[in-house]
């Protein structure tokens, strides 16, 4: 067993500590931009499809970010790559402010395209939980970060509104409110992180070099996308069932309220719903970081993929008028995603080298965002051409192969 040094111990808590509440900051100026972006971007064009393009152009800057982020963790640490997506994003919020001020919504979506990179630390932040993390621990640290996520994410729409009053007192465009203050909050995540992050826990871990993973990929790993060629079989299952849970998290719920708007059912109703799926996204990960620890970390991944699977067969049989059917579907697919997530990325941080996990890492996101931008896209083009329950068949009948992948390989290899 791996044993954890007590000054390494102390340095851990307090990394988890600052980066649980740069999540909150994160999380929150996140949700404050892209709370908005989608309506300001139809406003300012005039057309429903380039506000579709708006969290799109998030989506897809995060990826873009993932592998330079992970570059300069490999060369410098954690705490640089937290900085430059941080900041890339605050100054992408900048410009979209500067966007909505112009009325340009062409460089809007440029500004969104820059503000992707907050979401690219955020995701980056819960890998960083697990560089001096006891491997017996490792999973339930890295699901403190994802779950800080929660309170950013309930807390951030809600300061739309007052920013975009207050920009108005201050004769800005409404619109150009949340973003500044996104903008704002975005800084105060990038001082917390430069002044906190310290000692770097990956420079740490680099220089006391803990005893490896019996299931760690070796040789010499390329970075980039070549990564993919040196991953040992449990490194890509847990990339692949990351990027599979996270595809059909976002393909399932972006459609929903369409679903729910065919029968008429109130704005209210159908935020009730996805904020019961927002909910159930973070609320439950230290259950499944608990679990994925005493467990192991492919049972736990079954288990994400077994109720992405159900959720798929309750929300996609469920009528348009049926908000409770919808809302517990949906629910599922927040608690298969959470399952997914936390122990897919703990499986992939022990599968591979201490010096190859930035790259690994970054691919994981990589391909994470750019399953969730085509999931978005597909399933429009699905609902529209056939209905909501064949997006929810095709989904299900997506997962069902990383559940049976999972099954079989937690029967053929030890725990953990």
């Amino acid at each position: 067993m791996v044993t954890v040094a007590p000054q390494v111990e102390r340095v851990q808590r307090k990394v988890v500590r600052v980066l649980t509440g740069t999540q909150v900051l994160g999380s929150a100026a996140v949700t404050i931009g892209l709370a908005i972006s989608t309506l300001i971007a139809a406003s300012l064009s005039g057309s429903d499809a380039v506000g579709g393009l708006a969290q799109t152009a998030a989506v897809a800057g995060a990826a873009l970010l993932a592998l330079p982020g992970a570059r300069l963790a490999q060369r410098r640490g954690r705490r640089p790559a937290l900085l430059l997506g941080y900041g890339v994003g605050a100054l992408g919020a900048l410009v979209a402010a500067v966007a909505v001020s112009a009325g340009l919504w062409q460089v809007l979506l440029v500004g969104l395209l820059l503000f992707g990179g907050a979401s690219s630390a955020n995701y980056a932040a819960r890998y960083a939980a697990t560089d001096l993390a006891d491997p017996q621990r490792r999973a339930r640290e890295l699901s403190r970060v994802v779950w800080a996520a929660m309170i950013g994410a309930i807390i951030g729409p809600n300061l739309a509104d007052p920013a975009g009053r207050t920009a108005a007192s201050l004769g800005l465009p409404v619109g150009a409110g949340p973003f500044l203050l996104a903008a704002l909050v975005l800084g105060a995540a990038a001082l917390v992180i430069q002044l906190g992050l310290r000692p770097d826990p990956l420079v740490v871990v680099k220089s006391t070099r803990p005893v490896e993973s019996p299931h760690c990929s070796g040789g010499g790993t390329p970075g980039g996308l070549r990564i993919w060629g040196s991953l040992g079989p449990m490194a890509r299952l847990a990339l692949v069932g990351v990027m599979l849970c996270h595809t059909a998290m976002v393909g399932l719920m972006s459609m929903t309220p369409v679903h729910m708007n065919h029968s008429g059912s109130s704005l209210r109703v159908v935020g009730i719903v996805i904020s019961l799926h927002v909910a159930a996204m973070y609320a439950a990960s230290p259950l499944f970081g608990w679990m994925a620890d005493r467990l192991g970390r492919v049972p736990v991944l079954a288990i994400g993929a077994s109720l992405v699977v159900a959720a798929s067969g309750i929300a996609g049989m469920a009528p348009s008028h049926d908000a409770p059917q919808l809302a517990a579907g949906l629910a599922l697919l927040g608690f298969g995603w959470s399952a997914g997530l936390v122990s897919g990325s703990a499986l992939l941080t022990e599968s591979v080298r201490v010096e190859d996990r930035p790259a690994a890492q970054g691919l994981s996101d990589l391909v994470m965002n750019v399953g969730g931008a085509v999931g978005g896209a597909v399933s429009g083009i699905v609902v529209t051409a056939w209905s909501y329950a064949a997006l929810g068949l095709i989904v299900g009948f997506t997962a069902l192969p990383l559940l049976i992948v999972c099954l079989f390989a937690s029967l053929h290899r030890p725990v953990r």
